[in-house]
């Protein structure tokens, strides 16, 4: 099977380094993240509705992942208080960077073109919003691949599917404002780039002190838990699509929940 090639793949060429397996790990996201710019070549063929469903199957896949590869994992290791202290601390992290620094929602660039600041200038805080986005979920990665590679390239594969929608929506807004397809392609890559290099930061931390894992699991947790909440699910509200999003979510939460006792 396509994915215990992977996991033996990464613990064949990582041979036991953990920083190693994390950036490999990390960078199966970044990849995915570039295949979902691909459909910028269709341009505006790509409808509203279909970014929904593939965010809200995001959503259902980060929510298994938060769970299964995070915070139960967390739990096994060390006490509920560790990982919930490490869960808050999770949330309220990108909420202060959320409110730090300068970024626009997913979808909003229609509004922003209206005024002052321009489409362009919108459609880059968009991009810095996916990169914000990202953090959290680089995080997820190295905390998990330092469990296990096992549990760290299962989390990666999970955040890559769910990462493909949000290259299509980092990419699309490029095309619609006149850039260049390639360029839109290779800013979407960009903006998944800093997924290896977080998930190198769990790793740096737990080898100072293993103790410290279960709360960098709740950390991971929580942060992605934010991002769904905050982010992830309100978006695909935005345009009347509640319920094809909705399924989107479902069908993702199933296929992750299969996708972890299958394998």
């Amino acid at each position: 099977m396509v994915v215990e090639w992977l996991i033996k793949s990464i613990e064949t060429i990582s041979m036991g380094n953990l920083y190693i397996a994390a950036f490999l790990a990390g960078s199966i996201c970044l990849i995915l993240t570039f295949i979902g710019t691909l459909p910028a070549v269709l341009g505006k063929r790509v409808t509203q509705g279909l970014i929904d469903v593939g965010l809200g199957f995001s959503a259902g896949i980060m929510i298994v992942t938060s769970f299964t590869s995070l915070l139960i994992p967390g739990i096994e290791m060390g006490s509920v208080v560790n990982v919930l202290t490490g869960f808050i601390l999770g949330a309220f992290t990108v909420l202060i960077i959320e409110k730090t620094m300068p970024h626009q929602h997913l979808t909003r660039e229609r509004e922003m073109s209206e005024v002052s600041i321009g489409r362009e200038k919108a459609v880059w805080m968009i991009i810095i919003a996916m990169m914000i986005h990202n953090f959290p979920e680089g995080l997820a990665v190295g905390a998990s691949i330092s469990y296990s590679i096992r549990d760290g390239v299962l989390t990666a594969l999970a955040i890559g599917i769910q990462d493909i929608p949000e290259g299509m929506v980092v990419a699309l807004p490029l095309v619609g404002i006149g850039k260049d397809i390639k360029k839109a392609m290779g800013i979407g890559f960009l903006s998944g780039v800093s997924e290896p290099l977080m998930a190198i930061i769990p790793v740096f931390i737990t080898s100072a002190s293993l103790a410290l894992l279960p709360v960098i699991l709740g950390f991971a947790a929580g942060s992605m838990i934010f991002v769904v909440s905050h982010e992830v699910i309100p978006e695909t509200f935005r345009h009347g699509n509640e319920d094809i999003a909705t399924i989107g979510l479902i069908i993702g939460f199933a296929a992750m929940l299969l996708l972890e006792t299958l394998i």
